[in-house]
């Protein structure tokens, strides 16, 4: 695999080497943090109470889409029942 040399100031060297992880290389350390984050990543972002707020938010939005879900099954449901019967 062809490397390539970058140069970095010495507080980006110690932001990068504070995350780098036991055993990953450099190289490894750039790719995790330049991807998509996962969820264990994004770990203590939140406060427990932004968490829960958030969590709240998310469950009401389901709940909502749900709902509408089913409303748009039944006014389809329906539509097609009237068309059937004529």
């Amino acid at each position: 695999m062809a490397t390539k040399t970058i140069s970095l100031d010495e507080e980006a060297y110690e932001r990068l080497k504070a995350r780098k992880k036991e055993g990953e290389s450099f190289s490894e350390t750039v790719k995790r943090l330049a991807g998509e984050r996962s969820w264990n990543e994004v770990t203590g972002i939140l406060s427990e109470e932004e968490a829960a707020d958030l969590e709240a938010t998310i469950e009401e939005r389901r709940t909502k889409s749900r709902e509408r879900s089913d409303r748009l099954k039944a006014a389809l449901d329906e539509a097609v029942g009237d068309e059937t019967s004529k």
